[in-house]
């Protein structure tokens, strides 16, 4: 029994795993809000909506999967 629970919670772990890795890799990079507070551009109403658009949901996606990869490895190496 307990190897049927260890092979779920594995394949559950691979997956979520190669999705962390995909989302990371979707996501823009940061350098363009450094560049812009350096010069002390204003924000713009795209940079003010960041939670309402895609990399907003992105990095919501990038927390909750990171969350659940750091619990089931805590799971996998408790069985």
């Amino acid at each position: 029994m307990t190897a049927v629970i260890k092979g779920i919670i594995t394949v559950v772990f691979l997956l979520i795993s190669l999705a962390l890795i995909v989302i990371v890799l979707l996501q823009e990079g940061k350098s363009a809000g450094l560049t812009s507070s350096i010069s002390g551009g204003s924000g713009t109403f795209w940079e003010k909506n960041k939670g309402r658009s895609v990399e907003g949901t992105l990095a919501k996606v990038t927390k909750y999967a990171a969350i659940l990869f750091m619990v089931l490895a805590l799971v996998l190496n408790m069985i």
